[in-house]
């Protein structure tokens, strides 16, 4: 089969003041017609720089130095921009990343769609607009007419990844490049996204570059995978192959650093130390040498050459064998591992929040959102509490009001057997030093003109802890404690790379030596390699200082790995509650197992057998939720009583509950609590 892609050699660099820096360097790659292949590394590996060269978007300050890219026969790297411009959309088409910053705010969706069709075929309005309901169609918009005319701020990240789908596909591409296409996604909505993409890939006969870093996504959406480091190629093999006996320590380290529900105990995750190099200098040797267990003096001043066998290539002077051994350290809670009994440190009561909705010149309320619905949860000193479920849940909305950032409409929250968030109690800043937040994004939640000592010591002046040097020696130890050196206090955000920027938030929710801290999505947006360091972390320091957390994921992997106990929301409501192992090993309601089956596996052939099992169809609006069973919607297991009645809880074993008409699992015994 002649290649769709031929990619040869290619160098990119990028000029700065003093030099030009290589992000991509001698790497080749071939994609066939119809073929998926993943490419996988770390940030800063030059995975997205590659993509980029090939659709010949390279910033301002980019060039392709050396050479070729080769698509459907033309040279891609030759072409003047005017007849690049023929090409992108019509021969070659990009998912990025974001999908919100990739669309006009200010454009309907059916225009936008359309906009590719009218600019390579010269379609007219009505057929542009006919064309885009097609694709919108192609890509399973729930109501696809209807969105013609809407905007993107009115559809949920779900749906807007669809409509950039949808514009990639109207032109009917060849080559679809897919940059960390469901990054930010639910897991369900993540796996519904793959599956289209996988679907048009088979019924167009459409090549596919799957840029990602997680080994999950890419182990049963490929047919070959590249592994790619430091600008260079590390390995290559098919999927199948690459899983069962890689050969790069990398690749070896990358699929280690993974959470795996697979996985039958809770085992340290293996975190790679250090950071990718630095391309700004000039790398003798093996690059992933700084960083690899089995490197010799050998790989630290000479560079390996692609070793070809078979069907695989791999770059490496001491090839390993098949996936790396678990590490044998098992993760473990302080009150487990010391055998003290539990201690309650706080009770979520009958806990309620709706947000008014507003219309009209004078702002009058229309309705309301039922964000949190009758929440009703425990957590103990030294434990983790898990909050699992979609987007728009409510999990977020919890954690807010179990630290004091929002007051509950109705319920209360009890800290250490103290009522400190109920409708009109304001809690003061002394209540509040007990529970942090750690939140999702650390760069925005970050002060962008303040140093880190600044940021990490504010908390201390406000509550007025010691003096300025004792406030320094604390900041200090602070990032000691989270693994960065003191020098960092001198730097701002900016100067960070993600997985550090996390650390220093949670250096700031440890400030003030806090007995719970609600962990809001803490790994979601970063490598797998750093999302262990972080987990990892957050397990050690638990154990130092006796620390209970709210964690809060759509992750199901992290949140196994992290937690004694889960609460499973859907609309609002916890549908199911329970011991971590008993929930995840044997679910009682549908929705549970429905995330656990859309959980990307780290094995081809599972991954497989999975497809087709997740959660379909769309989250319901909160303004409205459905009548009795707020999952019937979606439940492939819903009949004519679940709309009429509300489940109740039901007890599936010593610590595990579950509230559904029809559970996967007979029940011990029926409790009186209502869901």
């Amino acid at each position: 089969m002649s290649s769709l892609l031929s990619v040869n050699n290619l160098k990119v660099q990028f000029s700065t003041r003093k030099t030009f820096v290589t992000a991509v360097d001698d790497f080749s790659l071939t994609i066939n017609p119809g073929e998926s292949v993943g490419l996988v590394g770390e940030s800063g590996c030059g995975k997205t720089t590659t993509g980029l060269a090939v659709m010949r978007l390279l910033p301002g300050n980019g060039k392709i130095a050396a050479g070729s890219v080769v698509l459907d026969g033309v040279d891609m790297a030759t072409l003047s921009e005017a007849e690049m411009q023929k090409q992108r959309g019509r021969t070659v088409a990009l998912i990025p990343q974001d999908p919100m910053s990739s669309l006009n705010p200010t454009m309907r969706i059916g225009r936008q769609i359309g906009e590719g069709l009218r600019i390579h075929h010269g379609a007219t309005e009505a057929e542009a607009r006919k064309r885009a309901l097609e694709v919108l169609d192609m890509v399973e918009m729930p109501r696809p007419a209807e969105r013609l005319d809407q905007y993107p701020f009115e559809l949920s990240g779900g749906l807007r990844q669809r409509v950039i789908i949808a514009m990639g596909l109207v032109c009917e591409p060849k080559l679809l490049i897919a940059d960390e296409p469901t990054t930010a996604l639910d897991v369900t909505i993540q796996a519904q996204i793959l599956d289209i993409i996988d679907s048009l890939r088979t019924q167009l006969n459409m090549g596919v570059l799957l840029i990602t870093h997680d080994m999950g996504v890419i182990a049963g959406r490929t047919d070959r995978v590249v592994v790619m480091y430091g600008g260079k190629k590390a390995e290559e093999a098919p999927t199948v192959d690459l899983f069962r006996t890689m050969r790069h320590p990398y690749a070896q380290a990358l699929l280690a650093s993974m959470p795996n529900l697979e996985n039958t105990s809770k085992h340290e995750l293996a975190s790679i130390a250090g950071l990718p190099p630095d391309l700004t200098k000039e790398i003798v040797g093996c690059r992933f040498a700084p960083r690899c267990a089995y490197a010799t003096d050998r790989c630290l001043i000479e560079e390996p050459p692609l070793t070809m066998q078979g069907e695989r290539a791999y770059a490496c002077f001491h090839p390993v064998e098949g996936p790396k051994p678990v590490v044998v350290r098992v993760a473990e809670t302080v009150a487990a591992a010391s055998g003290a009994p539990r201690k309650e440190l706080l009770r979520v009561e009958g806990l309620v929040k709706e947000f008014a909705v507003k219309a009209g010149f004078i702002r009058h309320k229309v309705g309301s959102i039922s964000a949190v619905s009758n929440v009703n949860f425990a957590i103990y000193e030294g434990e983790t509490f898990g909050l699992v479920g979609e987007s728009g849940c409510g999990k977020t909305t919890i954690g807010r009001m179990v630290v004091g950032l929002e007051g509950p409409t109705a319920g209360q929250v009890v800290f250490d057997g103290k009522v400190v968030s109920a409708k009109n109690h304001r809690p003061s800043r002394a209540d509040r030093r007990e529970r942090q937040m750690m939140f999702q994004d650390p760069y925005s939640s970050l002060n962008p003109r303040m140093k880190v000592a600044q940021i990490l010591g504010e908390p201390l002046m406000v509550q007025g802890d010691g003096s300025k040097a004792q406030q320094k020696d604390r900041v200090k130890q602070l990032l000691l404690s989270v693994g960065l050196e003191p020098s960092a206090a001198d730097r701002y955000p900016h100067e960070f790379s993600g997985g550090q920027r996390q650390r220093i938030g949670f250096a700031r929710a440890l400030a003030l030596n806090p007995r719970l801290i609600v962990a809001d999505e803490p790994v979601s947006a970063l490598d797998v390699s750093i999302q262990a360091q972080i987990l990892n972390l957050m397990k050690d320091l638990q154990r130092e200082h006796n620390l209970s957390y709210i964690m809060v994921s759509h992750d199901l992997a992290v949140v196994y790995y992290m937690a004694d106990s889960i609460g499973v929301m859907y609309l609002g409501k916890i549908v199911e509650i329970g011991d971590a192992e008993s929930v995840f090993r044997s679910p009682a309601h549908p929705y549970t197992q429905g995330l656990l089956d859309a959980v990307p596996v780290p094995d081809p052939i599972e991954a497989h057998a999975r497809r087709g099992l997740q959660v379909t169809g769309e989250l319901p609006s909160p303004v409205n939720p459905p009548s009795g069973c707020r999952f019937r919607t979606r439940c492939p297991r819903a009949q004519d009583i679940c709309a009429n009645q509300e489940p109740v809880f039901q007890d599936f074993g010593p610590d595990q509950q579950a509230a559904c008409h029809f559970p996967l699992k007979t029940p011990v015994a029926l409790g009186a609590r209502t869901a």
